[in-house]
């Protein structure tokens, strides 16, 4: 019964969509408050039945109700728990579910929270949340049903796979899903507007804070599937290129651009057009994602089904959304041409140019990503595109980026002086130009790029912190006002600067483990031991071990090196019931690197192939990407500087006539 009652709950939340989709729209056009009203009811009543839907599966992946077949695929009796309940969101059924359900949360916000909203933009911004929702809930009814019942009933189920059973699924795919699903409202807002023919004060001061979160939930989710992947696979890499990573890395770059976008125009009223246009395509690259993983066009370790349908569906989606959209956006485009004018050396300008460079970094990527499927539709061809391709396109773009990252914060708005500027560079640039020195001096001409990283990763830290100084006055004043004007530092100010900080972090990181790891490949019995990056390596032991769900030959090492000696733990898992065999790797983690070690099956002489790799600064790669988010997150919690903000800047309505869809 529990199945029926989810299906019945996803019938009547489809109703709810095209009742949210229609009533607003309709109540704005005609300025009928109780219509706009019949909206925010139909969103909150979405958001409850939709998770009644998901609270529904979730019990039956609980109590193993292999009745239903969803169930039965990916779960089994012996399954750990925790595994059982991330198996609700582990097929692709149970992930789609759970994208409705984020959306529907999204769209209960926009209704609860909007109070401060005009009405009419309220209203429509909830129409174009229901129409995402209804085309999102007719794609799981009709044809990814998780409700579908079994018949007979098997005594057991099947498995999860084993690559999923992994602490990730529970985190990994809700925050990564509120990163994609977030930046739906972004494109709400957009469309609303262009509906409307109207941007104002409301209207800035609701799409930054949108978008921030979306970016965070990204920035996040990106960072711990990376993380996953890199003890997971076994492969001791932490990004691959894979399409997948590449769907994620897309509307990320999309999302920055973005949040950039509308800082200035929440700060100045500029960059009006460019922001919606922005808002639509950040969006469209998530459902772009949506299309990659579920379309059959691509192998890949994170794809959730191979069928054709399914994609077409999605790819229908698409075309509608983003074609209308960007249709109503080419009507309406020379209108939306207002905000005030600036120099090409000022804040909004270097504003601009970064976001031509990321929307150039996302092209690369979109490229890459879909030049091979482009090669297989047209002529047959299997090719695949590797590191080699993105390394000779997308990292000279995004080292001219962060080259330029430190100078916007440091312009002043509207227009600046090249001579008062560049004293402002002197400290970032001195470090910067130091670390490129010695690191060229220590490691020799031959890894001479990589210094040139090092010191564009300082550069970045560097000039991040240079913005408190100067705001603080540091050398300038007492430092008894220095303390004063630090207290009195906007939170956004605070986490502009962290965020870039943790750019830095990152690119250090990047740059570190991508010239200087090292790695053995060799087959290992116990008693013997190698060396590796200064440490000693010996195995001590291979033993059997039984776990919940699999049987594993377990490799136990001891590292001795300058900081002691410590023991790792490497398995080779085996799943039974799916006759699937993963790799646990043993990880020793550090602030200057990583000890990985992971093993294979073992050999006929009794021995195993292990692969170890020293990783140096690896982790900071994924410290920079949470200081990324913890960044926006405190930005995000300065309410009061926004407001602020929208006090000082009021865009007059366009002069064109509302339209309705």
């Amino acid at each position: 019964m529990t199945a029926e009652i989810g299906q019945f709950a996803l019938i009547l939340a489809l109703v709810l969509a095209v009742v949210q989709t229609l009533a607003p729209l309709v109540g704005a056009w005609r300025s009928d408050p109780a219509l706009m009203a019949v909206g925010r009811t139909a969103s909150a009543l979405q958001l409850l039945f939709i998770v009644i839907a998901f609270a529904s599966l979730a019990t039956c992946y609980i109590v193993n109700d292999f009745s239903v077949a969803l169930v039965a695929e990916h779960s089994n009796m012996a399954q750990p728990f925790i595994y059982r309940l991330g198996a609700t969101w582990g097929s692709h059924e149970g992930s789609m579910l759970l994208w409705v359900l984020i959306l529907a949360i999204y769209g209960a916000a926009v209704a609860v929270f909007g109070g401060s909203l005009r009405e009419t933009l309220q209203a429509r911004v909830l129409a174009v949340q229901g129409l995402i929702g209804a085309a999102f809930l007719g794609f799981l009814l009709f044809t990814s049903n998780p409700f579908i019942r079994l018949s007979p009933v098997p005594l057991d189920g099947a498995e999860l796979n084993p690559v999923l059973q992994d602490p990730g699924l529970v985190f990994h795919p809700p925050v990564l899903y509120s990163g994609y699903v977030g930046l739906s409202i972004a494109f709400s807002f957009g469309v609303a507007a262009l509906i409307e023919g109207r941007v104002d004060a409301g209207w800035a001061r609701w799409v930054r804070p949108w978008v921030l979160a979306a970016w965070i939930f990204l920035t996040v989710g990106i960072a711990m599937g990376s993380l996953w992947a890199y003890y997971t696979l076994g492969w001791g890499g932490w990004w691959f290129w894979d399409p997948v990573e590449n769907a994620s890395l897309m509307p990320w770059l999309l999302a920055t651009a973005l949040l950039h976008s509308s800082l200035v125009l929440e700060r100045r009223g500029a960059l009006v057009s460019w922001t919606i246009l922005l808002s639509i395509l950040a969006f469209s690259l998530s459902l772009v994602g949506t299309f990659l993983v579920r379309s059959g066009v691509l192998t890949s370790v994170h794809a959730f089904a191979l069928d054709a349908k399914r994609g077409v569906y999605i790819l229908a989606i698409i075309a509608a959304m983003t074609g209308s959209a960007l249709t109503l956006f080419a009507w309406r485009a020379p209108a939306l041409k207002t905000g005030s004018l600036f120099a090409p050396l000022s804040r909004e300008y270097a504003v601009t140019l970064n976001n031509l460079l990321l929307l150039a970094s996302a092209a690369t990527v979109f490229l890459g990503t879909f030049y091979p499927v482009f090669m297989d539709v047209l002529h047959g061809d299997k090719i695949s595109v590797g590191p080699p391709y993105y390394t000779a396109t997308f990292v000279p773009i995004f080292v001219l980026l962060f080259g330029l990252v430190s100078f916007g914060p440091m312009l002043n708005w509207k227009r600046d002086d090249l001579r008062r500027l560049l004293p402002r560079l002197r400290v970032p640039a001195a470090l910067a130009a130091a670390v490129l020195v010695v690191a060229a001096l220590v490691f020799g001409l031959k890894h001479l790029f990589a210094a040139f990283g090092l010191a564009l990763g300082v550069w970045l830290i560097a000039g991040a912190f240079i913005v408190l100084a100067r705001r603080w006055r540091v050398g300038q004043v007492p430092w008894a006002e220095v303390f004063d004007l630090a207290r009195a530092t906007p939170l956004a100010v605070l986490g502009l600067v962290i965020a870039h900080a943790g750019l830095g972090v990152t690119t250090i990181g990047i740059t570190s483990v991508s010239a200087w790891q090292t790695n053995k490949v060799l087959s290992m019995s116990p008693g013997q031991s190698v060396k590796l990056a200064g440490n000693t390596i010996a195995m001590v032991a291979l033993r059997p071990v039984t776990g919940p769900n699999y049987e594993a030959n377990q490799a136990q090492f001891d590292v001795t090196g300058a900081f002691g000696k410590s023991t790792m733990m490497s398995e080779r898992r085996l799943y039974p019931a799916s006759q699937t065999t993963t790799t646990d790797a043993g990880i020793q983690p550090g602030i200057l690197g990583n000890i990985y070690i992971s093993v294979a099956d073992q050999n006929p002489d009794g021995g195993v192939t292990v692969r170890m790799w020293n990783h140096p600064f690896v982790d900071w790669i994924w410290a920079g990407a949470l200081l990324m988010a913890f960044g926006g997150a405190v930005s995000l919690a300065d309410r009061g500087l926004r407001v602020v903000r929208v006090e000082r800047v009021v865009l007059r309505p366009l002069a064109v006539e509302p339209v309705t869809l």
